[in-house]
């Protein structure tokens, strides 16, 4: 197979979350450990950190990855879902795994993945650590791909344990309340193993001190150890400005949720300084300017034009829409105009409350399986007071809100991972 018919055959053989949803969850690690098992334990070649979280895992995993490589060290990073190639989900340094790795991969490894049969995301995993392992990384960051416990990259032992958030996502799969979502995601400290919990939060702070005394692991709360004393941007929006316990750092991630997630990038940072890492904090503060460059990371408040402002997020629950319409009311704009698309297993109802009716909606689907279809979305969004016209494809709704857009307006496009994947 070339690579193309490669890609063929992982994405028609094995299920995959993104495009059908649940039924791609397997809720035991044992597919990955057998693959990994005839692998030869490939992620025990290899250092890593483990990162997880409702929202801000992703940008966080790019952060450090970027700050790990700047300071010398080769490192891995393996994220998911990709936006535009495969190859995203497994970089060294920033570049993608090449072409042919994937293909000799998937060549070597098609008896046992017709006989174990895992989901697209346990055999992407491993052959990440395959990878990672093969190059010799001095260290990995691995993000989780849902929940924590029984997600295919729990099979780590990793240097540090990173949690972001915890909120309202996946509940079909992890838990009704945020008690139960936290102890999901509390499933990736390991005993003895440091964890850094970025937010403090009343419903899951518990689970964790908890968690971490029964593993006798030490843990920490970035947001006791840093304060956000002002978050601006530079006047041509190209960085993000966050004063942090009297210092200020620069980010070229310019979502102004990501003062949080810098709290707890540094916080993982003082913890690997402690087990030797050499982290100076001019390599911090110089990482952080260029994590997109540095990393490939897309999808974060990215603007995509200028006349008129276009801007995209990939966030897609009620924190991350709430964290996405904030940076809307600080952007300077004349009349807003939004792009929507989502999927048909995630709480539409309570997003939905949340966007502005003053705006003007442009209703589309993403082309998947998964994908809740456009009139539904329309008359579910048309009982919250927003209106606006269905159209067939995401491309066609984006060139609608163009061509109604004079230069003073902000169209903003999301909902969905997979709606500003399409328009990127």
């Amino acid at each position: 197979m070339d690579y193309n018919q490669t890609l063929d055959y992982l994405y028609s053989r094995l299920p995959m979350f993104n495009r059908v949803g649940a039924s791609a969850y397997k809720k035991d690690l044992h597919n990955t450990i057998e693959l990994c098992k005839r692998l030869g334990n490939p992620e025990n070649r290899f250092k890593s950190i483990h990162v997880a979280g409702t929202n801000g895992k992703g940008s966080t995993s790019h952060m450090l990855a970027a700050i790990l490589q700047t300071a010398g060290y080769k490192t891995g990073l393996y994220t998911s879902p990709h936006l535009l190639d495969f190859r995203e989900r497994i970089r060294i340094n920033g570049e993608m795994i090449p072409e042919n790795y994937v293909v000799d991969f998937v060549g070597a490894q098609q008896e046992s993945i017709e006989e174990i049969e895992p989901s697209f995301f346990e055999a992407t995993v491993a052959m990440a650590f395959q990878y990672f392992a093969d190059e010799q990384v001095d260290i990995a960051v691995i993000e989780v791909g849902l929940g924590g416990r029984l997600d295919s990259t729990n099979v780590i032992t990793p240097l540090l344990s990173v949690i972001t958030n915890i909120g309202y996502d996946h509940m079909n799969l992890l838990g009704n309340t945020l008690g139960e979502i936290a102890s999901e995601k509390a499933g990736i400290i390991k005993p003895g193993i440091s964890a850094v919990i970025g937010e403090k939060q009343e419903a899951s702070a518990g689970v964790f001190l908890n968690k971490a005394k029964e593993a006798g692991s030490e843990l920490v709360f970035a947001s006791e150890m840093y304060t956000v004393e002002g978050v601006t941007r530079d006047e041509e929006q190209r960085f993000l400005q966050v004063s942090l316990n009297d210092q200020l750092f620069e980010l070229d991630l310019t979502g102004s949720y990501q003062a949080k997630n810098v709290c707890t990038v540094l916080a993982s940072v003082e913890q690997l300084r402690k087990q030797g890492y050499r982290l100076p904090n001019d390599i911090v503060k110089s990482a952080l300017k260029k994590v997109k460059s540095l990393t490939g990371l897309m999808g974060r408040w990215q603007t995509i034009n200028e006349s008129p402002l276009i801007i995209c997020d990939t966030g897609h629950n009620e924190d991350g829409i709430r964290e996405v319409l904030k940076n809307i009311e600080s952007t300077p704009h004349k009349k807003l105009h939004v792009v929507l698309g989502m999927v048909n297993d995630k709480d539409s109802g309570k997003i939905l409350s949340l966007l502005p009716r003053s705006a003007t909606y442009y209703f589309c689907q993403p082309d998947l399986e998964r994908a809740k279809p456009v009139q539904q979305l329309r008359d579910e969004a048309a009982t919250c007071g927003l209106e606006g016209r269905v159209f067939d494809s995401v491309k066609s709704a984006l060139n609608a809100a163009k061509a109604n857009a004079p230069t003073d307006d902000l169209i903003f496009v999301g909902g969905s991972t997979f709606v500003v994947a399409e328009v990127l």
